[in-house]
């Protein structure tokens, strides 16, 4: 394995054993949607959880702590921004794994263990959860963002030889592969970034089918005829720049 192949969860690991997960959430205006997330992640297998709160307005913050989580404070919006908040937040005592997953409840928490699986048992430094290839309801996945995702995938493979399915936020990396990226996108770019750099430095990454709901509330990016074409623009301008950097 190791070019984007999909991984089927019938080999998963029975226990996360001596390693460190941690997961990320970032998460702007999700006290609704946020304890369920909180809820729902297997107690068992995660050393602690990092809620990034994205400049929110409502009770997300509170409502996090509530749960359990550590809260860090990131006013810059974007979803990169959130992102790297957290990480540096993980900094002093970093994990040996990052789980990402979104705070809208879309994702299916309950599904880490399969998502982190193929990197304890060493198949693996990068899983990326497809919603393409799992179950998901017929709303969930919006037309253009299952045209984006298709595209984007499409040009990844076409430039850097690496074949993925979906650049879905319910994701899994070892912290040292993490931090061999750089990453550095503030925005709309984070996922794509991600899987660029880990094809143009021959990172092993593969899939695994994850299950996709209809999230609770209205998404930031594909809700919006304007978030949709920002981050259209983002993603392929960024695929773009990744594979001009490979040939420099």
């Amino acid at each position: 394995m190791g070019r984007g192949e999909i991984w089927w969860p019938h080999d998963m690991a029975s226990s996360p054993g001596a390693a460190r997960i941690d997961v990320l959430i970032p998460a702007l205006n999700e006290e609704k949607s946020l304890p369920r997330v909180l809820e729902a992640i297997p107690d068992d297998w995660v050393r602690r959880i990092v809620v990034v709160d994205n400049g929110s307005d409502d009770r997300t913050a509170e409502v996090a702590r509530n749960g359990g989580a550590e809260v860090v404070d990131e006013p810059h919006k974007g979803y990169g921004s959130a992102c790297l908040a957290g990480l540096d937040h993980m900094h002093s005592a970093p994990p040996d794994v990052v789980v990402f997953m979104d705070a809208d409840y879309s994702d299916h928490p309950d599904q880490l263990p399969r998502v982190v699986s193929p990197i304890l048992n060493d198949e693996a430094v990068m899983v990326i959860g497809s919603r393409a290839v799992g179950r998901r309801q017929p709303e969930a996945l919006l037309p253009q963002a299952r045209f984006g995702n298709a595209l984007a995938c499409a040009l990844i493979e076409w430039l850097f030889g690496y074949h993925f399915t979906d650049l879905g936020p319910f994701r899994a990396i070892r912290w040292d592969a993490l931090q061999s990226l750089e990453m550095r996108d503030p925005d709309f770019g984070w996922t794509v970034e991600m899987q660029a750099r880990a094809a143009r430095y021959g990172l092993p990454v593969v899939e695994v089918p994850v299950d996709y709901r209809e999230r609770i509330g209205v998404s930031k990016i594909t809700g919006t005829v304007r978030g949709t074409v920002l981050a259209g623009t983002k993603i392929l301008s960024t695929i773009a720049r990744e594979y001009i950097q490979s040939t420099t």
